[in-house]
């Protein structure tokens, strides 16, 4: 059951884009394209004239009955952005998404405001990938058998892994209960305790928080494993390693030769500044949805998770819908909002295009580990083969066609 979503390579994708080429024939050509495809979502999005301004050159993206226009100049825009060639090309190659300006400071919008530019970006990626826009009640969870899918389920390592690999294509995530024993969970606290001497805020290994007593905290160690014996060890071990062969896609584990092979995090209470949990948001936030995902990320529960301590927060199925990258969670979007509680030892595994995100501790500080397994690298012929199967997209269902 695959989730190798690639649509694109860098090897075939020009570094810079000519503004005047994209907004005269090839916008245009793609939003006639994919018109039957797009109608339902613009009409929901109602997306007010939005310019576009590249190197002193302006377009603007009108809207009308399901339709969109591209108009030369601006047009009685309610929202503009202003961009270089270059950070044109990489908004509309997929390098980067409106939250790369915006988490970046490099936002330069003269009207209008982000929820603008990213409703924009939808109807941009769905034109040029030749995707939906998701609309209300366009996302079903079925199990094996066509029935309801339980989102609440939890599965154990004598599960079947057909039935492991279902359940991530439909809802995006997965709670595997007790991979790991106490006694391991405990040496690692112990470890990351030992090995809080060794990081520095500003060390750029290391990110530091400030609570509401004024303490400078640190919640979050990369490179965990030189410090960890327990933690190398199980990145080696079969339990952990056999999380990468479930969808059958080839994934290898993050940073294996790398340098950053896992993180270790501690969420403590009351965080008033720096970054601890994080709001609603994909992985592929910042770019590159159709290059590198899906991915899958690893939580290791050094200790247990609830709503009162932090625990992870995932939009079953977002993974399978266009939607805006970061930000919005289940009071936008009709799509379940799943808690997943855990036990010490349990781990979680979530796709990267999953929308999640980590909720404030507020009775008791949680302990836990990232990692995770990236998709294999294709060659370009592999990358042409999958765009020719990946023809069109419904809600993120891929519909696989004749080469």
């Amino acid at each position: 059951m695959s989730v190798d979503f690639r649509c694109r390579d860098d090897s075939t994708t020009a570094e810079t884009l000519d503004p005047r080429q994209f907004f005269d024939h090839d916008l245009p050509a793609a939003l006639r394209q994919h018109q039957d495809l797009l109608a339902p979502g613009i009409r929901l999005l109602s997306l007010k004239p939005f310019g576009f301004t590249v190197d002193g050159d302006s377009w603007t993206l009108r809207c009308e009955g399901g339709r969109v226009e591209v108009l030369p100049g601006l047009v009685d825009v309610g929202a503009q952005i202003r961009l270089s060639t270059g950070d044109f090309s990489g908004l509309m190659n997929d390098w980067y998404t409106p939250m790369t300006f915006f988490t970046g400071g490099t936002l330069d919008m003269s009207s209008g405001a982000l929820e603008d530019l990213l409703d924009c970006w939808l109807i941009v990626r769905g034109a040029l990938d030749g995707v939906a826009i998701h609309t209300p009640g366009g996302i079903e969870f079925l199990d094996r058998s066509g029935n309801a899918l339980d989102l609440e389920q939890s599965f154990s390592a004598d599960d079947d892994p057909a039935d492991m690999a279902h359940f991530l294509q439909q809802a995006g995530f997965l709670h595997l209960r007790q991979v790991f024993s106490e006694e391991e969970m405990e040496q690692i606290s112990r470890d990351m305790d030992a090995a809080a001497a060794n990081y520095a805020d500003g060390d750029g290994n290391s990110w530091w928080a400030q609570t509401a007593d004024g303490s400078n905290r640190l919640v979050r160690m990369q490179r965990f494993d030189r410090h960890s014996d327990t933690t190398h060890r199980l990145l080696e071990d079969e339990r952990f390693l056999q999380i990468a062969r479930i969808t059958g896609d080839g994934h290898k584990q993050h940073g294996a030769s790398a340098d950053n092979r896992i993180e270790a995090l501690i969420k403590p209470l009351h965080v008033v500044k720096g970054i601890s949990d994080l709001p609603w948001h994909k992985d592929c936030a910042l770019g590159r949805h159709s290059y590198d995902c899906c991915s899958m990320t690893v939580g290791i529960s050094v200790t247990g998770a609830d709503a009162n301590s932090g625990q992870l927060r995932v939009l079953a199925g977002s993974h399978r819908c266009l939607i805006w990258p970061a930000l919005a969670g289940a009071d936008k979007y009709d799509l379940p909002d799943v808690p997943l509680a855990t036990r010490t030892g349990d781990v979680t595994v979530h796709l990267s295009c999953t929308m999640h995100m980590a909720q404030a501790p507020v009775d008791r500080e949680r302990r836990v580990m990232y990692t995770g397994f990236s998709l294999p690298e294709r060659s370009p012929e592999a990358a042409r083969a999958s765009r020719r199967r990946i023809s069109s997209v419904r809600e993120g269902a891929y519909t696989t066609v004749s080469q």
